[in-house]
């Protein structure tokens, strides 16, 4: 297991920057996502750690080793794609076991190999059918055991699960967790898909449009403590209000336009704590309670009016429109030892949350 570190790549097509000056350090034997919206550069970024492309200028290392210019079949690195790229003619047996035939290894060995690693995917019971027959998550197991027959020291998976269903895509990342803890290989796992990144990661880092990486954190830090509005906004749902920071003694708030003062809590370390400093207001949807009685145990509290209510399954979204007309998203678990009120369009509602759940963004 190595790790692998980006230092200061800078890549560019017909003139047009798609990274700018990245550097990332990936840890060995972890599960590394790399998440942004489609066209942030996200699969350039494994291209060229898989040696497809050549960064402009920067270095790629793998380990203590630079493998900047190291060719593809030298670097102990494998690449699942989107398409899976399996040979149709072949059956699973002579898919995974391709490369370790053009490279002269005996049948014996051959057969062993294909075999544990057919077990490892659970597919042993496939191993002589057609590629054809299988179905898609199948043959995604396929691609994945042909990736990791030849034991590389990182796994790339250029959104592998794209092609398949909702209730697929859920099976195959718990797969492919279990996998990555069984083999201890890096896993470096692109995705557009936040559900996904949170889901398997264990380290992940954001990418914005413009090829730069916002953050990089555990699933949980980015979520809770996003640094940037883009982040706020891009992982998962958020209401972002702006404001103007005013300090009292010993305790802040945020004053919002036309809505009044509300309490936040600022991390003692934050650079940009100053009395009157213009700063945005995230508030996740789930951290907001919502009741038409009013209540006296929260920090905060507001009044707004239902003007939509959308129905998940295991959750209720209200939209609701608060005096200035801003509407705010709230989610509600539907869970049956939660005293639920009937709650209807045009209904009055008082929305309430601690100080604690606010993440106070530079502007």
């Amino acid at each position: 297991m190595r790790s692998i570190e980006l230092k200061n790549i800078t890549k560019s097509f017909d003139g047009e920057t798609i990274l700018e000056n990245i550097n990332l350090t990936i840890p060995s034997g972890k599960f590394f996502a790399i998440l942004g919206p489609s066209g942030s550069g996200k699969t350039t970024l494994l291209r060229l750690i898989a040696g497809f492309e050549k960064p402009d200028s920067g270095s790629v290392f793998l380990g203590t080793q630079d493998i900047t210019n190291v060719p593809i079949n030298k670097r102990r690195v494998n690449t699942v794609f989107q398409n899976y790229a399996l040979f149709p003619h072949m059956n699973v047996f002579d898919n995974v076991g391709y490369s370790l035939r053009i490279r002269g290894i005996a049948s014996q060995i051959i057969e062993e190999k294909v075999i544990k690693v057919l077990q490892a995917v659970r597919l042993e019971k496939q191993i002589y059918k057609s590629v054809t027959q299988l179905s898609g998550g199948q043959q995604q197991r396929v691609a994945l055991a042909r990736a990791i027959i030849n034991e590389p020291d990182v796994l790339l998976l250029d959104e592998p699960l794209a092609a398949l269903d909702l209730k697929l895509r859920e099976q195959m990342l718990i797969e492919l967790i279990d996998l990555q803890a069984n083999l201890q290989t890096t896993f470096v796992y692109i995705t557009h898909d936040q559900f996904e990144a949170l889901t398997v990661a264990d380290y992940m880092a954001i990418m914005n449009r413009d090829g730069e990486i916002e953050q990089v954190g555990t699933p949980k830090e980015i979520y809770e403590f996003p640094k940037t509005t883009f982040v706020a906004k891009f992982v998962g749902t958020t209401n972002i209000f702006e404001g103007v920071l005013r300090e009292e003694v010993g305790s802040f708030k945020i004053e919002l336009k036309d809505l009044g003062s509300f309490a936040v809590a600022i991390p003692k370390d934050a650079p940009w704590i100053q009395d009157g400093r213009a700063l945005s207001m995230s508030l996740r949807p789930e951290k907001i309670f919502i009741s038409k009685q009013p209540m006296h145990n929260f920090d905060n509290v507001i009044e707004g009016t239902i003007v939509a209510i959308v129905y998940h399954g295991r959750s209720t979204q209200y939209n609701v429109k608060l005096p200035n007309g801003f509407v705010v998203h709230v989610f509600e678990q539907n869970e049956e030892h939660f005293p639920h009120q009937q709650i209807d369009y045009d209904d009055m509602v008082y929305l309430y949350w601690q100080k604690e759940n606010v993440v106070m963004l530079e502007r």
